[in-house]
């Protein structure tokens, strides 16, 4: 195999929480819009990548994030993407330096190359903006009352993004 790159992908994990904040609403002044929560703190856990050339989003659910949850994930990423050399470009998360990884990087060397990006540096990381998009899109200003409702909206919003991958393209990529 060529050392030439066929998938440049951006890998992130976000908590999409039962309680998030009022954005970017109108109500009469003095009134402030109340959203209740229902106090669990509870949410949905996602692992994903951005693929940056073709806007395709993929993206898993778990109940934690550790270095067990990454490297399967990462299996998952070679099975999604079983040709070509992928560089997966992410941050400098404990889960992403651990030991537990080292076998399995050095095994998939020649198709699987981690980019780490300078610390502090979200704006580097193309799918930080995706987090963003479906936390406005989908949690916003809106109330759930159980865990299992967020995490249909979310699928929800992960299955029409697919839809559209140009528009995910337009939106993340050419800022």
């Amino acid at each position: 195999m060529n050392d030439e790159i066929s998938h440049i992908l951006f890998e992130d994990e976000s908590m999409i929480r039962d309680y998030q904040a009022i954005m970017k609403t109108w109500f009469p002044k003095g009134r402030q819009r109340i959203i209740p929560t229902y106090g669990k703190h509870e949410g949905v856990k996602l692992v994903g990548i951005l693929d940056y050339e073709t806007g395709k989003v993929y993206a898993e659910e778990h109940a934690k994030y550790d270095a067990q949850v990454f490297l399967s994930f990462l299996v998952n990423v070679l099975k999604v993407y079983p040709k070509g050399k992928i560089v997966l470009i992410l941050d400098n998360a404990k889960i992403h330096h651990a030991k537990l990884l080292c076998n399995f990087l050095d095994l998939h060397k020649d198709r699987l190359q981690l980019l780490f990006l300078p610390p502090y540096s979200p704006k580097l990381n193309m799918i930080e903006g995706l987090w963003k998009w479906l936390k406005e899109a989908v949690i916003n200003n809106v109330f759930f009352h159980s865990r299992h409702e967020i995490h249909l909206a979310v699928l929800s919003f992960l299955h029409w993004i697919a839809t559209v991958p140009l528009q995910v393209i337009d939106r993340l990529c050419l800022d």
